[in-house]
């Protein structure tokens, strides 16, 4: 079966960034949109990240 930590995704310097490196933290991905400015979210997900880090918690934000 398939899952989230079997893609991977390509760093800004064009490299593999396999989504298995965070297989044992909750982790949430989020199309930031950031190309066209569009980034009010980030103060939230900063926000959820500061109260979840210390378990593990990755906030994982790609742009569309």
């Amino acid at each position: 079966m398939t899952n989230a930590f079997d893609f991977h995704f390509h760093d800004l310097r064009g490299n593999p960034f396999p989504l298995s490196q965070f297989s044992r933290h909750p982790m949430v991905i989020v199309n930031t949109a950031s190309m066209c400015g569009f980034t009010p979210q980030y103060a939230g997900l900063e926000a959820l990240w500061r109260v979840w880090r210390g378990r593990g918690l990755i906030v994982l934000g790609v742009p569309c």
